[in-house]
Order: structure tokens, then sequence, then C-alpha cells
């Protein structure tokens, strides 16, 4: 077999398994963001953010069943996903919501784990965050609000974050009026441990930091770099807009353990060296596996 055929079979391959893996993560993601919306928030009226929130203000005045609601309003929004942001998204979001909706069907009557109102709220906005974040960091969405706010961040003089924010305080608003000021609250403490944890879960709990040196000393920082932290080194080439001189740029990445001991190895060798280092969220190829340190 020609190896251009190999190679292109292997391609597929791989292709296939990357969308299996999408689509069980996907539907893991929205089956626990069911459990925490239909085990401890919505049994003591504490609302999510967005278009769920909606969802739930909205089922609570009708007496119909929330995932209906659920599934109704996202459609628009898949639709303009797919105009916004492609074809993969809509097709994770259009999963994502579809499996919401009935795994929030199906849980409609369980009993709730707990009425304790401080207890639903932390424990339903950890729960909430991990499964929305399993859905995002898949390729995919539960909720149309930040589609939304993309179409609006063209027409509007406010960016996403702050349209996203607008909105969802209109929604605790109302939240306020149509069950308890206090359960509004909640709402909104459930809701921002819910983002936290987005993040959390989209980024890990091992978080990567890029690092970029600019010192004279250059080489034995590189080399103590690799032989202390077990890190790979790469030297970029820049040079001073102000001064013109060339200067050679350490690039490496490292975990967040490791920031403190690298700015240590930094002071030793050049305590007037540039140092920045900032988050990343993913780190893939390359040389980031840790070698043995000396």
């Amino acid at each position: 077999m020609p190896k251009g055929i190999e190679v292109n079979k292997l391609k597929k391959t791989q292709s296939k398994k990357r969308l299996a893996q999408r689509t069980i993560m996907v539907i893991i993601g929205a089956c626990i963001t069911a459990i925490a919306l239909s085990l401890f928030l919505v049994p003591n009226n504490i609302l999510d953010g967005g278009i769920v929130g909606v969802s739930i203000i909205i089922s609570h005045l009708t007496h119909l069943p929330l995932g209906v609601f659920i599934f109704l309003l996202n459609i628009p929004f898949i639709f303009l996903g797919y105009k916004q942001i492609g074809k993969t998204f809509a097709l994770s979001t259009a999963l994502g919501i579809t499996t919401l909706s009935v795994a929030t069907l199906l849980l409609e009557h369980v009993k709730p784990v707990t009425q304790d109102l401080l207890l639903s709220t932390v424990f339903g906005g950890i729960i909430l965050g991990i499964g929305v974040g399993l859905v995002i960091r898949s390729g995919g969405s539960l909720d149309g609000t930040e589609v939304l706010a993309i179409l609006f961040n063209k027409k509007l003089p406010f960016s996403v974050g702050e349209i996203i924010m607008f909105f969802n305080l209109i929604i605790f608003t109302v939240a306020g009026f149509v069950f308890t000021w206090e359960q509004a609250m909640y709402s909104g403490l459930a809701y921002f441990i819910a983002y936290k944890m987005i993040d959390i879960t989209i980024q890990g709990l091992d978080e990567s930091k890029a690092v970029y040196i600019i010192s004279d000393e250059y080489d034995e920082i590189g080399q103590a770099i690799i032989d202390r932290l077990g890190r790979g080194v790469t030297y970029l080439n820049g040079e001073g807009a102000y001064t013109g001189d060339t200067k050679k740029v350490i690039f490496t990445v490292i975990t967040r353990l490791e920031e403190s001991k690298l700015t240590t190895i930094v002071s030793e060798l050049d305590e007037h060296a540039f140092l920045a280092i900032g988050n990343i969220a993913e780190v893939r190829g390359g040389r980031f596996k840790k070698k043995d340190i000396h």
C-alpha cells in the first residue's frame, strides 16, 4: 500500500477517534449539568444565568417541564452559532442541548439531594461549572447567551463579557420578583461559583505558564532551567525598539508549582533580568514533557 494512502487512513482514524471522544465528553458534560440543575438548583428555586436561567423562570411560571424550554429557547442560537462560529460548534451545541433537555426531563421527579440553600448553591454551582466546562472544552455550548453576545458585540460598544453580565443581571433581577431576593442572591453566587469552575475545568488544575526572559546571562539561565527544572528552553532573537540592541529571549513553559523555583533561578543568575510570566490554557506537542532534574 502506498505511503500516502496509509497516512490518509491514519489521519481519518485519528479524526474519528477525536470526534468520538468529543461526542462522549459533550454528552457526559450535559448530563452532569442536568444533575446540577435538577438535584440541586431548580428544586430550591436557584437559577443559572443565560438562556437556562430564562428557561427556569418560564418553567416555574407555566408549570411545564424545564427540559422543553431549554431545548426550544436554544434552537435559534444553534443556528446563530452555525453562522457565527461554525458547523462543528453548532453540531456539538445541538448535541449538548438535546442531551441536557432529555436528561433534565428524566430527572424532573427525582428527589433533590438537599434543600439547604447554601449547600445547594455551592455544590450545585461546582457541579454545574464542571458540566458546562466539559462541554465548552469539547467545542460546544449549553447556552445561547454567548452566541447572542458575540452578535450584539458587532453592533454595540460593549465587550462580549459585559453584554453577558448585563443580560444575567436582568435575569437575576427578574428572579428576585418571581422567587425571592434571597434566592436571587443565591443564584448570583451559584453563577459565580460555576463561572470559576468552568475556568478550572477548561484550563485544568495543573495550569501551565508561558515564560519570557531577557538577560545577558541567557546561556546560564537557560541551562539552569534545563538542569534544575527539567524543562526545555527555546532561544528567540529579539531587538530593543529603543536601543536597537540585539537580545536573546528565553522562552519556556512551566507549571504554576514551578514558578517560584524559576524566579529564584533567574534572580540568582541575573537580578536585573526581564521576566514575564503568563497563564496559558493548553499545551500540546513539542517537548513540554518534564525531564529528570539534576
